[in-house]
Formats: structure tokens, C-alpha cells, sequence
């Protein structure tokens, strides 16, 4: 058990219905299994997150598995950058599990102490996650990305697909040999649903971001076309930040187009601590 209090940080052990620490900070562990290590001070809004539209789009899209190709890269990168460590794996922004419970079921076929916990800012997403995914081998927490409820040095990996991160709260949770994974669009990701709500489009920076304390060691690119239906279209638009430039119209096009093909374009990398 990594996690530590959120209020005093330190160390949470199981008590009775959830998670405790010696200052008797108590965190209950709902009936789905998860734990909600959000304190209300902690909260910028009542219900943080996406939305519940937002949430039930991305959880229709993703049951097509147009993005399970991007799953198994991230995968096995993991897979190829913690062989010697035990594994504790952390996805950040997990939503309702979809990359989290794909990367646990991997990692316990190789190894059995290895654990993958899966954090995410909406209740409703984690909830969802919980209750679906139920191996031994994950772990769902709501928590804040800028406050990581973990103990220093507990983590062997982190994987950020599309989320922000403290580059100070990543040095603190990972190990000595600790890695970063992280999923960003490529330069020409959903290109054709750009073309649809822009006159000039423009391509992705392409840009590495600088981690501070943190070297890149990996840089891949994985890109190939989707062919999907007018619903599948507009389920994928209402789950990026594009919808909030798409008007009704729009949505009403593409759910009565049959077939649509969207380019799929993501950039890989792969950063580890710097030893000094």
C-alpha cells in the first residue's frame, strides 16, 4: 500500500470500511471499491471533472476500441521500461479505466506483486472504473493530479495519457529508477474533424516537453486512420476540446453521415529521472 494522506501525508493504512493515517484521518472505501482521497478544501468546484456527457461519449468511443492500438503501444513500453521493479504503475486522468485496466491485466501476466492505480479528478468516472474493473491487481483513487496521494519514491512508473502533471509531484512519487510515459497529440491527430470546424487548421506542435529532473529517452509516433460511423464521430468530438468550437449543425452532420475517416496521430514518449 503506496497511498498517504492527502491532509498530513503520511502513511494510509487499512481500518476499518477504508483508509486511515496515525493523525485518525479517515477515507472511506465505497461499496464499488475505490477511495476518495479528494478533500473537500482541496476542490476548485463542486463536481470536478468532465462532464457526464463528456464521460458517457468517451466511454461509447472507447468500447470500440479505435484506440485500443494506442493501448498497446503505451503498454508495451511499460511492459519494456520497468522489467526490473516491482511494478507499481500509476495512469493519471484514468477516467472510467479503459487504458488502466488493460495495462494491469498485462503487467499481472508477468508479474504478480505488480499493482496499477488508476486516479482521476471525477468521481463519476472513477465510480464507473471501480465498479467494472475489479482484479486484484488495480487500485482506483478520485484524487487531485497537483496533490499525488502517494508516498515518496513508491511508484516505478507514471502513465499520462492527455494529463497534467506537477513535474515536482512526479520526481517526489517515482523511484530512483522511475519513468514517465506520456501520450500527446501528434501533428496531424483528427485532422479531418479540424477540417470541419476550422477554415485555416492548423497542425499540432510537436514540440517535447521538458520535465524538470527528468531525461527523454524515447520518442515514437503511432499513426494510422479510423474508419467509424457518424455516431462513433460524434461521440469522438464530444470527448476532446474540440466540441467546444462545434455547433449543432455540425453534430447533426456527422451523426447522419454513414462512414467518416479520421486520422489517428499520437506522439510517445518516454522520460527518466535524471541521476546525479
Amino acid at each position: 500500500m503506496s497511498y498517504q494522506c492527502p491532509l498530513c501525508h503520511h502513511a494510509l493504512a487499512p481500518s476499518a470500511g477504508g483508509l486511515a493515517c496515525e493523525n485518525n484521518h479517515q477515507f472511506d472505501r465505497a461499496k464499488e471499491g475505490y477511495v476518495n482521497l479528494m478533500p473537500v478544501q482541496h476542490k476548485r468546484s463542486k463536481e470536478p471533472g468532465d462532464n457526464v456527457d463528456m464521460m458517457q461519449a468517451r466511454r461509447r468511443f472507447l468500447a470500440t476500441d479505435h484506440y485500443h492500438k494506442l493501448r498497446e503501444a503505451v503498454t508495451e513500453l511499460c511492459v519494456k521500461y520497468t522489467l526490473d521493479t516491482p511494478r507499481q504503475i500509476l495512469d493519471i486522468g484514468c477516467g472510467e479505466g479503459y487504458y488502466t485496466s488493460y495495462l494491469a491485466d498485462k503487467l499481472a501476466a508477468l508479474s504478480s506483486c505488480s499493482t496499477c492505480y488508476g486516479l482521476d479528478i471525477s468521481k463519476v468516472a472513477i465510480r464507473y472504473a471501480a465498479k467494472r474493473y475489479t482484479s486484484q491487481h488495480m487500485q482506483f483513487c478520485v484524487a487531485s493530479s497537483q496533490r499525488l496521494p502517494f508516498a515518496d519514491s513508491s511508484l516505478d512508473a507514471v502513465v499520462r495519457i492527455y494529463a497534467p502533471c506537477e513535474a515536482t509531484e512526479l520526481a517526489r512519487v517515482l523511484s530512483s529508477q522511475g519513468i514517465i510515459i506520456t501520450v500527446t497529440p501528434a501533428a496531424r491527430h483528427l485532422y479531418q474533424l479540424k477540417e470541419l470546424i476550422y477554415d485555416n487548421v492548423h497542425l499540432h506542435d510537436e514540440a517535447a516537453e521538458s520535465v524538470e529532473g527528468f531525461e527523454l529517452i524515447e520518442e515514437t509516433t503511432l499513426n494510422y486512420d479510423m474508419v467509424l460511423t457518424g455516431e462513433q464521430a460524434d461521440d469522438l468530438l464530444q470527448m476532446t476540446p474540440l466540441a467546444w468550437k462545434a455547433n449543432a449543425e455540425l453534430r447533426t452532420r456527422l451523426q447522419a453521415t454513414s462512414q467518416l475517416v479520421f486520422e489517428a496521430d499520437f506522439m510517445m514518449r518516454v522520460y527518466r529521472r535524471i541521476i546525479i
